[in-house]
């Protein structure tokens, strides 16, 4: 390793925290707040509580979408001397985390700005269309990030 412990301690800290903040927030949302909102919310407010959230959440997964990446290249060109230099089960990471952002991208720019469009015009027949789409990608991201996690931490210790 060229770089020095301290930095990459930093990156590897980072990368971690992202990487938590996202699939811990679509792990609360999809298990925890979806189930409770639609058992207890009026479509008008759940669709309203579920933009307003997602709003608010999206902010964080920009911030993951760049960090993540970020300190992964980082530390893959600066630790390892590129991708020659690491395991085999970092590059299931890294496709997996493109696979990811992807979604993620699409969800923000399609359903996600539709689910607001109709909360702000009241129509809430779109807008139950727009978040069961969203509900379906974030599914679909939230086991994808968890098979990354299982990538990162146990099958570091898989021999090969």
């Amino acid at each position: 390793m060229d770089i020095e412990p301290y930095y990459f301690s930093i990156a590897v800290t980072l990368h971690v925290l992202a990487a938590v903040v996202w699939v811990g927030g679509m792990f609360f949302a999809y298990m925890a707040l979806r189930p409770v909102a639609a058992k207890l919310l009026e479509p008008a407010v759940r669709l309203a509580l579920w933009s307003r959230t997602l709003t608010h959440f999206f902010i964080w997964v920009w911030l993951a979408i760049i960090i993540i990446p970020l300190t992964g290249y980082w530390m893959i060109f600066s630790a390892f001397n590129g991708f020659a230099g690491v395991a085999w089960y970092v590059h299931i990471m890294q496709a997996l985390g493109i696979i990811m952002i992807l979604i993620f991208l699409h969800v923000f720019f399609a359903p996600f700005k539709r689910l607001r469009r109709a909360v702000n015009e009241e129509n809430y027949q779109e807008g139950g269309k727009s978040l069961a789409q969203i509900r379906k990608l974030v599914g679909i991201n939230l086991l994808i990030g968890l098979l990354t996690i299982i990538t990162a931490i146990g099958l570091e210790h898989l021999p090969m």
